[in-house]
């Protein structure tokens, strides 16, 4: 069999981005070009590599393509390590390449990276955010080492793929609800449903595929009111503090709420619980990945958790 290393590579960001499309946006391509360099990839291989998602959700790799990825990734990753040697970009204790889903860095990487710094200065950490299925997609296709990912209840698999991603806790609570310090809501430090029915919600811009909309309490009798969207946390916390509207907030970002913005508790109703996992791919890891998994288990015990 014989294959260019620029075909292992669009395998890899296609099983990392989930379709030909993203793929191909995030190369820089035509998506007839990554098609072109796919069916190459596939007759080189005598196998089908990839089959289609139903209901428009992109592609996934078939066993096939699942040993194939395995295999040219390590390639791929030893010849960047090579580039890096040979024009000394190569730290002596090599790299670490961890995701993070997007509501959570701000709360754990400050203190994880000061660890790491302080423990293996020869380690460099690489980190890139991302929605939890992309943070999946990217553990699968080796572009990550490991990754902080979200889980809500019932807390299913993040993925259906096999062996199954190894998997620890780090943080767990309830999610609660950021009001105007000032204002009249919540002022005993919870709410009623019936409270929260004629407010004005803060939500997220919209969602990436498979991740849930941030900002709306999920347990509304009613269709909610959103009057504002914010992509960033920044920007939630100036619209409540101006009194535009309430939002939720995920129990780990309590540590950064200015004093402006307070923080309630549902009383009504089941707990609507969140989970955040460290997430990383099956076997073994090196020793730098052991340890800035450690480190990020001790940020996540200093977290205040709401």
């Amino acid at each position: 069999m014989e294959w260019s290393s620029t075909a292992l590579r669009v395998l890899r960001t296609i099983a990392e981005r989930g379709s030909f499309t993203a793929a191909a946006a995030a190369l820089g391509y035509s998506q007839s070009a990554v098609s072109r360099q796919m069916a190459a990839l596939e007759r080189a291989a005598d196998a089908r590599l990839f089959e289609r998602r139903p209901g428009g959700a992109g592609v996934r790799l078939t066993a096939a393509g699942v040993t194939l990825l395995r295999h040219a990734s390590a390639a791929l990753d030893e010849v960047d390590r090579a580039e890096r040697i040979m024009h000394g970009a190569e730290p002596g204790g090599g790299s670490v390449r961890l995701g993070v889903f997007k509501s959570v860095g701000a709360a754990i990487l400050p203190e994880t990276l000061a660890l790491m710094r302080g423990r293996r200065p020869d380690v460099q950490v690489v980190t890139r955010e991302g929605s939890t299925p992309s943070l999946v997609r990217g553990l699968r296709a080796t572009t990550l080492d490991l990754a902080v990912i979200s889980s809500r209840p019932p807390h299913p698999a993040p993925d259906d793929q096999s062996p199954p991603l190894r998997l620890d806790v780090l943080l767990e609570g309830d999610l609660l609800v950021a009001v105007p310090a000032r204002g009249e809501l919540g002022r005993d430090g919870s709410v009623t449903l019936a409270e929260l029915r004629d407010v004005t919600w803060i939500s997220s811009t919209q969602a990436a595929r498979g991740e849930p909309e941030l900002g709306v309490w999920p347990a509304l009798p009613q269709r909610p009111v959103v009057g504002h969207q914010a992509q960033d946390w920044l920007s939630k916390f100036a619209l409540v503090a101006a009194g535009c509207g309430v939002t939720t907030l995920p129990p780990y970002l309590v540590g950064l709420l200015p004093d402006n913005v307070r923080v309630v508790r549902v009383r009504e109703g089941a707990p609507v619980s969140r989970r955040v996992l460290l997430a990383r791919p099956p076997g073994a890891q090196t020793d730098a990945a052991a340890e800035l998994a450690d480190c990020l288990r001790e940020a996540a015990e200093h977290l205040p958790v709401g």
